[in-house]
Parts: C-alpha cells; sequence; structure tokens
C-alpha cells in the first residue's frame, strides 16, 4: 500500500481589511505588519517539521505569496502557483464590507446553509469545495509518501478538512481557520485523516 501524502494547510497571514472585507481575488490586497509577522512564525514552525515537506504550493494571489515567501526560504524550495488553492470566487460582493453583507436575507443561507448557495456572478460553495478537494487529491498522487506545503484561505481550508472528517458543507462554518494558522491531513487509498486543525505550534507530522 502507498504511503499517504501529509499536507500542512497554511492560511495566508492577515491583511488591512481581514475581518472587515470580503476580498475574495480582487488583486492588490498584501499583507499588514501583523501577518508578515504571522507568514514568518508559519515559517518558522514548518522548518521544525518532520518529516520536512518537500513541496510548496501556493494561491496565486498576492497575500498568499507572500505568505509562502518565508517558508520557501525556510525550507529552501521554491514555491509553485496552484490555481486550484484560489479563494472562492465571491463574484459580486467581492469587495463588500462584511457589515453590509451580514444585513442580507442571503447571509443566513451563507451561514447555515452554505451547500445551496451560489454567490452572484461566482462560485458555489460545493465547487469550490470539489475544487480544493480535486486538487489535494490530484497533488497527493504526485507527491505519496511525502509531506507538501498549501497556502490557501479560510474557506478553502475549512472546506477541505470538513470535508476530510466527513462534515456536511451545511456545518462547515463552524470550523475556524485563522490567518497564519497551520492545519494537517494526509491522504491515502484508505481515505483522510485529519491530524490537526487551526494550530501555529506543532513538531511532527504523523499520527499519535
Amino acid at each position: 500500500m502507498a504511503r499517504p501524502t501529509t499536507f500542512v494547510l497554511v492560511r495566508h497571514g492577515a491583511t488591512t481589511t481581514t475581518g472587515q472585507v470580503l476580498p475574495g481575488r480582487a488583486p492588490g490586497l498584501h499583507l499588514a505588519e501583523a501577518g508578515r509577522a504571522q507568514a514568518e512564525a508559519a515559517a518558522a514552525a514548518i522548518a521544525r517539521l518532520r518529516p520536512r515537506p518537500r513541496a510548496l504550493y501556493v494561491s496565486p494571489l498576492e497575500r498568499a505569496r507572500e505568505t509562502a515567501a518565508p517558508i520557501g526560504a525556510a525550507l529552501g524550495v521554491r514555491a509553485t502557483v496552484e490555481r486550484g488553492l484560489n479563494e472562492c470566487d465571491f463574484g459580486a460582493w467581492t469587495g463588500q464590507r462584511l457589515a453590509t453583507l451580514a444585513r442580507r436575507t442571503q447571509w443566513r443561507t451563507v451561514q447555515h446553509a452554505p451547500s445551496s448557495f451560489r454567490f452572484p456572478e461566482g462560485e458555489s460553495f460545493a465547487e469550490m469545495q470539489q475544487r480544493v478537494w480535486s486538487t489535494l487529491e490530484r497533488l497527493a498522487a504526485r507527491h505519496r509518501g511525502q509531506s507538501v506545503v498549501c497556502v490557501s484561505h479560510a474557506d478553502p481550508i475549512k472546506a477541505a478538512v470538513t470535508f476530510a472528517l466527513g462534515v456536511p458543507l451545511d456545518l462547515f462554518q463552524r470550523t475556524v481557520i485563522s490567518p497564519g494558522s497551520l492545519s494537517v491531513l494526509t491522504l491515502s487509498e484508505t481515505g483522510p485523516v485529519v491530524l490537526c486543525v487551526n494550530a501555529h505550534a506543532l513538531d511532527r507530522l504523523e499520527p499519535s
């Protein structure tokens, strides 16, 4: 039986609009000072992991690539842009303030029945989850028996972790993925195993 592939899923560090705006895929959003510190802390934590990650993949957005930079330097590997790790396409909601969106009737659906929701002119949560999980399956086939770092965004990581746990998509909003956090899962022929969620310090990439 092939050995599992271990994924370290890293949410990008904080930006100046984190928690205030739904930035989506809009270009030009960079890490804040706190976000750069979170990226450095994530890099230091990942550099200590054993077995050592052998590859680094990153969402194409600036805030993710800036988070990946110190990780790549710490591991001595070059980051590869992987569009399957991109943020959810929020369509017409891109760039709007969360406080404004929370007043819309559709916001309750986003929070409590996301499997039935599609962002206007954008992606559905179900499509996002399928995209991210398919990406991990493809990368797992490429890196059998290795550890891989993927730098992405809160919703894609939540979708991957909850899918691995067998949690219905309508409950995925109950999972928190903080800026700069690490979540770890393995993927093998026997299925996924989740090792940790939303951590900021790790030492090993193996089940206890």
